[in-house]
């Protein structure tokens, strides 16, 4: 396994700086966000289409280092039936140009979630079977919209060299467990694979650990290493439907965390091994959200964590 940043975690500081931190901290590979969800703080992805020299300079500033660049992460909701749907597939069809350009054959991104019928305006996340309309949504989401969107794009991201493409099991999302990703998989071939983030999974009361032998080590592409926080009298009270937004820290039932400050070592190792144990040998890249400290603390405390949890030696 291979300790990997999703540099979105030091996002406060310049591309140089963010650099120079990772490699001080024992970072072996760097995951880039190219757009959409990501605001992108170190990859400004129109110039480094248009240009070669601007893509030299990059990649010899991170070898320069002893780095490697892992992936690009594109997630963002490109079946969104607004305007913002359309800009978001825009930067997911760059992302593979540019995947290209630089020799990369696995992409980060997330399935997409599509309005509840051919009219929405807006994207719906059924949760419920009932009452009796969500099953028709869904439906209408998967057999409309989903499945034939990732069909075509499988295709066209094998034009660009790309080989896998690791999707996040996120919320309101239409991939978001073990299920609805290989249900994905079984109909648009095996490109397709999970973006293994246990801190979702955690807040909508399941284990990573589980879904990870549920998903069996050829589904897992990429693992995202975030932490999540059940907090005291509130999950227990309210359960882990959160509207509160992840500033109100200190209201909501669940957080994200900086490794460590949600699910505790144990835990953690046994994720890893069991991670090992399937035969997945890839990146375990550090996502940071903790809203409790700076980032670049909880990057360094996380890496710190990692370190000593990953079945390997530093």
């Amino acid at each position: 396994m291979r300790l990997c940043l999703n540099t979105d975690g030091l996002q406060e500081l310049s591309f140089e700086d963010m650099l120079d931190v990772a490699a001080e901290i024992g970072v072996e590979s760097l995951e880039f966000g190219c757009g959409n969800w990501s605001p992108a703080p170190h990859l400004n992805l129109d110039e480094m289409i248009k240009s070669e020299e601007a893509r030299k300079r990059f990649m010899d500033a991170i070898h320069s280092r002893g780095l490697v660049l892992e992936t690009l992460n594109c997630s963002g909701n490109q079946l969104d039936p607004r305007e913002e749907g359309r800009l978001h597939q825009q930067v997911v069809e760059k992302t593979f140009a540019l995947a290209q350009m630089l020799g990369i054959k696995k992409v980060v991104m997330m399935s997409g979630l599509p309005g509840g019928g051919p009219d929405a305006k807006y994207p719906n996340w059924v949760t419920m079977c009932w009452p009796p309309i969500m099953p028709d949504m869904l439906k209408y989401q998967w057999e409309e919209v989903l499945i034939p969107y990732w069909k075509k794009t499988v295709k066209q991201a094998a034009e660009f060299g790309i080989e896998k493409i690791a999707l996040e099991n996120h919320g309101a999302q239409c991939v978001y467990n073990a299920d609805t990703l290989l249900r994905l998989r079984r109909a648009a071939g095996p490109m397709i694979g999970m973006n293994l983030d246990p801190s979702h999974l955690i807040f909508m009361g399941g284990d990573g650990i589980e879904m990870a032998l549920a998903l069996g080590g050829d589904a897992i592409y990429h693992v995202h290493a975030k932490d999540c926080r059940k907090e005291r009298r509130r999950f227990a009270a309210n359960g882990g439907l959160e509207t509160r937004t992840v500033e109100q820290c200190g209201e909501r039932a669940w957080n994200y965390a900086a490794l460590g400050y949600g699910q505790n070592d144990q835990w953690w190792r046994e994720f890893l091994s069991v991670l090992s144990m399937l035969g997945y040998d890839g990146p375990v890249s550090m996502e940071i959200e903790d809203m409790t400290m700076s980032l670049e603390v909880g990057v360094r405390k996380s890496c710190d964590f990692l370190k000593s949890v990953m079945p390997r030696v530093f």
